[in-house]
């Protein structure tokens, strides 16, 4: 409400604007078109002394004595919302407690639409194209040689018109791909359009390309690794029709299709669905919120679906279909498990022998001794497959050359200081901060003590790549990592080389876990799987399982007369996530994790909110976050008491903490945490942190702010990033 600058209105509509507030309202001027003063209609207000972009919600009353501002014009460039967008885009706003404007602006592209020139076509990027339009049309392909089971799934998918979420439950290598195809064929030929999300962007270009083969110039792309004018351009393309296919990541679920029929989740399960910054959506349930809305199907795919997804599958909610198979019989690759106990016991009684490396100048044998992360048996494997001519993969999480240096004689490791991390070795003496990029030398004796001398310990992918290299001189390595892999054009050549058997061994992070598919790759060696066991979260198993079998699956994906091999080096041979592996057992491993969270009501069988403090100064961070927790706590034991004198079931709001985040400093920030937990599935913490909010804005209003302004708190609905 602000002063009048307007005298002759048509009428009072709120408008969602794009500032960290509440819809406002003003005055629409006579001079406004009304045939397009209509709910989803761009608009640009002011706002104090500046101009802002916002979207007309409702037509409202002028309140009474109160002088209004009236909005300036009305926004060629950008197309109206289609009303069913802006009530999806409300429940997104609402569920995950972030202001409606700045979720609205979401759907919208980052640039104006490029101008046409003369000859009708449009200004394009600098950049190579993402697809080679006139390659993919030299090789679509139309013909379909769909399974029987394929064929059901299809059926049943297709023979239910309307809403309706489907899981797709099929092991690696099932032809989850080819069912989706199918299933957008389908809606194409109907006029409707298609969304198909994936996680990220390592797995775009080889499912671009297989949607570029049958559907050619059909198909558009939005994802992080595009320019601005690009992301322009092709949000365009699906909005206006012209391309009747959308395939993205996270953000493209924001494109509004106006005759959108199907959507496909590609690896559901994956956390990168989540964002973690600024709007804390998780595209995976907000698109079947949204396909609820539109009265279309939604699909989900994954070989190990999150165990929230499983939940609703298996209790009815969803539709679960399965492929218990990989296609063409070829069969699922056999899992060896290597003990590193046992292993390094060996080595330490017999001594670790030495391995025949090649010849040098004057020709004479040369050899080293294994490698002390290499297992005897991962190193025959390897071999052999070498032998045959077939591509190995060896999969470890962690970058670097060692992920920390210490020091024998007082055990001093170097830490960032902006973050309270190890550093990490990179090369001979780099020393890098994998959270802020902070960077600096090892020194040659000890900064501490300056007595000993610095030693690296653990194990990176650099470390692995300077192994192998002397260990198989003659074979042709690569590393996919985010050191290597920085750009969309690093990512499409070293899949091209992969692809074009230009490398011998494959050697990455979880850039090269999911989603890829390499014809050659018969042997993949996962060197430490421990990794992902020992985090300080309940879903480090899950993820653990997910990752184990998502890598595995990578092996032997074409092979008809014997199965892929997978080499599994753990000191955990027994751990629950390793053993369902072995077996290729998902529901297994889901039955023993769900009985384990039911337990504790920890999600899917509850609700979890998190408060996220972050400030530069500790106490005051603290201080901050046991303020917020106190509110919490009144204002949970208030709505408890509502709930009893309503006489309605209570769904008990349980506040944990504060305490300090697993990572407690990160890029100068102290960070806490609070927990706000729903004892069980239907509490609504969404609406609480939603109320807790509101109160939060009204005591700052009264200038009785229990929130420092140099201390920021996210509010995260279905947190799943806790460290």
């Amino acid at each position: 409400m602000m002063p009048s600058t307007s005298t002759a209105p048509l009428s009072v509509w709120t408008v969602a604007i794009d500032a960290p507030l509440g819809a406002l309202s003003y005055l629409i001027p006579e001079t406004f078109d009304p045939a397009r003063v209509t709910r989803g209609t761009s608009v640009l207000v002011p706002l104090g002394g500046r101009k802002v972009h916002g979207v007309l919600l409702s037509e409202t009353k002028a309140p009474t004595g109160v002088k209004m501002k009236a909005a300036i014009e009305i926004l060629e460039d950008r197309p109206p919302l289609p009303a069913i967008y802006v009530e999806w885009l409300e429940w997104v706003a609402r569920y995950y407690v972030h202001p409606l404007g700045q979720t609205i602006e979401l759907a919208f592209p980052p640039l104006a639409r490029a101008k046409m020139k003369k000859d009708g076509t449009r200004t394009k990027s600098r950049k190579a194209p993402l697809i080679d339009v006139q390659a993919s049309a030299g090789r679509v392909d139309n013909s379909v040689n769909l399974t029987p089971e394929q064929t059901a799934v299809v059926d049943a998918i297709a023979g239910k018109p309307g809403f309706g979420a489907h899981l797709l439950f099929g092991v690696t290598g099932s032809g989850k791909t080819e069912v989706y195809m199918e299933l957008i064929a389908r809606t194409i030929a109907r006029g409707e359009q298609a969304l198909v999300l994936v996680p990220e962007i390592a797995l775009t270009p080889q499912l671009i390309e297989r949607f570029a083969r049958r559907f050619g110039d059909q198909i558009a792309v939005i994802h992080s690794h595009l320019t601005p004018r690009e992301k322009t351009d092709n949000w365009w393309s699906a909005r206006d029709g012209s391309k009747p296919v959308l395939i993205g990541a996270r953000s493209a679920l924001f494109c509004p299709l106006e005759k959108l029929g199907l959507i496909v989740i590609d690896e559901e399960h994956e956390s990168s669905f989540k964002q973690d910054e600024t709007l804390r959506y998780h595209a995976r349930d907000a698109a079947v919120m949204l396909a609820k809305l539109r009265n279309h199907p939604i699909v989900l795919g994954s070989a190990t679906p999150s165990l929230e997804t499983w939940q609703n599958a298996t209790s009815g909610r969803y539709q679960l279909h399965r492929l218990p198979s990989r296609i063409h019989g070829v069969r699922m690759p056999k899992v060896e498990i290597v003990d590193l106990r046992e292993s390094r016991d060996l080595d330490r009684q017999t001594g670790r022998e030495a391995i025949k490396t090649g010849t040098d100048k004057m020709g004479a044998e040369t050899s080293m001794t294994r490698p002390f992360w290499l297992s005897k048996e991962l190193h025959v494997a390897l071999s052999e497959t070498l032998e045959r001519g077939e591509q190995a993969a060896l999969f470890l999480n962690r970058r670097g050359i060692a992920q920390a240096v210490v020091c024998p004689s007082c055990g001093d490791s170097p830490e960032c200081p902006n973050c309270e991390v190890a550093l990490t070795l990179h090369g001979r003496s780099d020393l890098i901060c994998h959270y802020c990029d902070y960077h600096e030398s090892m020194k040659e004796s000890c900064a501490a003590c300056h007595d000993g001398e610095p030693k690296p310990l653990g194990l990176g992918t650099e470390r692995i790549e300077q192994d192998l290299s002397k260990l198989f001189p003659a074979a042709r390595l690569i590393r996919m990592d985010r050191d290597e892999i920085q750009n969309r054009e690093d990512l499409e050549e070293a899949i091209s080389k992969i692809e074009n058997r230009e490398v011998d061994i494959l050697i990455g992070t979880q850039m090269i876990a999911k989603g890829l598919d390499f014809p050659g790759l018969t042997l993949v060696g996962l060197v430490l799987a421990d990794v992902a066991f020992n985090l300080p979260d309940f879903r480090a198993s899950e993820r653990a399982f997910q990752l184990l079998t998502q890598v595995a699956g990578r092996a032997g994906r074409h092979l008809k007369d014997r199965q892929g091999h997978v080499v599994l080096q753990t000191y955990n041979p027994d751990h629950p996530s390793i053993q369902f592996t072995l077996a290729h057992d998902y529901e297994g491993f889901a039955a023993h994790d769900l009985g384990f969270r039911e337990h504790l009501q920890y999600p899917p069988h509850g609700r979890l909110a998190a408060l996220k403090f972050a400030g530069p100064d500790l106490a005051v961070t603290e201080r901050a976050a046991q303020n917020i927790a106190n509110l919490a706590r009144k204002l949970a034991e208030s709505h408890a008491k509502r709930l009893q004198d309503e006489g309605k079931p209570a769904a008990p709001i349980m506040i944990l903490g504060p305490a300090p985040a697993p990572l407690s400093k990160l890029r100068n920030l102290y960070r806490y945490q609070v927990l706000i937990k729903g004892e069980n599935a239907n509490a609504p913490v969404s609406a609480f942190c939603r109320t807790l909010s509101e109160h939060l804005d009204s005591l700052v209003k009264a200038t009785s702010n229990p929130l420092p302004s140099k201390v920021k708190l996210a509010i995260d609905i279905d947190a799943l990033h806790l460290l």
